[in-house]
């Protein structure tokens, strides 16, 4: 391997937790993951809001499904073309000062569609425009965002890190689309962009409050291409990364366009306004936050591959019961198992690939999975948009539902093969940075 870094170990080794509680929250006794944490909860909030706004916004200048299915293609789109490319400059350069930039940028984009909309002077184009620059900015920041992790908390609290971090995503999943249903009906969408913008302060100060200990880089001399090729490579010639990714991608883009047909549903569908979009995209965000939870709670990765599996399965069952209920409250409550699934397979498939992989590849390989959870969004929301048009939002839901159980059904098929394969690549990873092959729950990791 031609790129190579070193895990940066946190200053002090922790003790072990104890309780069920210090195992729920071990990442947090770093400082730095502190910080991170909570900067980063209050920018989600403010994206969420900017996510439930701009989506209400469009719909509102539009009525059209295929434009808000396009929409959501030119923010995601970026993230699907540049992702082998972001990846290798999260390998290459310093992911620390790269998530500061990326930050500063998002804000400037989010205070640009702020000062336009409040201004009265907001065009379907212009949103067009603003979604795919912060697309291109979102595209650089996943990855070093997720390969950033392992710097604040070391490969021991890795898992924990990425589960709170999910959990924090939907916390603010919660709050955020919230505020915004309220903020929409009574004071309109330009201050939820505004707000979204200011919220930016909190993780860009967060970022500069951190003390980090630089890696060790030393790929500098080989070309980009061949940084990209050897990501490539490693993910394709492994089948359990390889099987991950492709069930990410697979449920990106037949599943998660519902969330793009969200305004369809609580407008057309249920009859009600900004204040229901607010309440169902809540509740997904419940579902997830649980499902983070759960994650975080546990003390090894036994089952997590199963885990993954069955998950989908729930996914795509708790969308087609979705995509028949015609009641607000019997929606919201469907939307809870949805969120739970979706978040315990995204959850799970970035720790398993962060325990995979050495750190000389963790941009390239999570550039990846931004790629399949992310990029192919942008793919589906468009053919999902385009679908409604023709059949409806519901049947076009329920058929996603489908395509996830079917893909389930057949992860599940190739489950010994990824599992042993797994087991492996995860004791060659903990073995060679020093960590016993064991997980926090102190079992070998053998018996997994």
């Amino acid at each position: 391997m031609n790129s190579a870094s070193t895990t940066p170990q946190p200053s002090h080794e922790p003790e072990e937790p104890i309780t069920r509680l210090q195992a729920l929250m071990r990442a947090f006794r770093h400082r730095n993951y502190r910080l991170f944490f909570f900067g980063q909860l209050t920018s989600l909030i403010g994206t969420w809001m900017q996510t439930v706004a701009q989506a209400w916004l469009v719909y509102r200048l539009t009525d059209s499904t295929i434009l808000l299915g396009l929409v959501s293609f030119c923010g995601q789109f970026p993230v699907f073309m540049l992702a082998p490319v972001a990846g290798a400059v999260a390998d290459r350069h310093n992911r620390h000062r790269l998530l500061v930039l990326t930050q500063i940028t998002a804000m400037l984009v989010a205070l640009a569609l702020a000062l336009l909309t409040l201004a009265g002077h907001i065009q379907v184009w212009e949103i067009f425009v603003l979604a795919t620059m912060l697309g291109l900015v979102n595209a650089f920041d996943i990855p070093a965002r997720q390969s950033f992790i392992v710097e604040m908390v070391g490969r021991k609290d890795l898992a924990n890190a990425i589960a709170l971090n999910s959990s924090m995503f939907n916390a603010a999943r919660i709050v955020g689309p919230s505020i915004a249903g309220l903020m929409v009906a009574a004071v309109g969408e330009g201050w939820c962009f505004l707000v979204n913008s200011v919220s930016f302060l909190g993780v860009i100060v967060s970022l500069l409050a951190m003390r980090i200990t630089p890696r060790v880089i030393t790929g500098h001399h080989v070309r980009m291409l061949s940084h990209i090729r050897e990501g490539l490579s490693l993910a394709r010639r492994n089948l359990p990364i390889r099987s991950l990714l492709m069930l990410l991608g697979i449920v990106s883009l037949t599943g998660m366009p519902y969330v793009v047909l969200m305004p369809i549903f609580a407008d057309r569908v249920l009859h009600g306004g900004a204040e229901t979009l607010g309440v169902l995209m809540a509740c997904t965000g419940v579902g997830a936050l649980l499902g983070a939870l759960t994650l975080a709670a546990r003390r090894s990765l036994r089952g997590l591959s199963s885990l993954i599996g069955y998950a989908v399965l729930s996914f795509g069952s708790a969308l087609i019961l979705f995509s028949f209920s015609r009641s607000v409250w019997l929606s919201a409550l469907l939307l809870v198992p949805v969120g739970f699934s979706v978040m315990v397979q995204m959850a799970s498939s970035n720790t398993l690939l962060q325990m995979m992989v050495p750190d000389d590849f963790r941009g390239r390989v999570m550039s990846l999975y931004s790629m399949m959870f992310m990029g192919m969004g942008p793919l589906g929301a468009l053919l999902a948009g385009t679908i409604a048009h023709h059949i409806g939002a519901p049947m076009t839901v329920a058929i996603g539902g489908v395509c996830c159980i079917l893909a389930g059904l057949l992860f599940r098929t190739f489950l010994p093969a990824i599992r042993g394969e797994a087991r492996r690549l995860v004791i060659a990873q903990q073995m060679a940075a020093g960590v016993p092959a064991q997980g926090t729950g102190g079992e070998p990791l053998e018996n997994r």
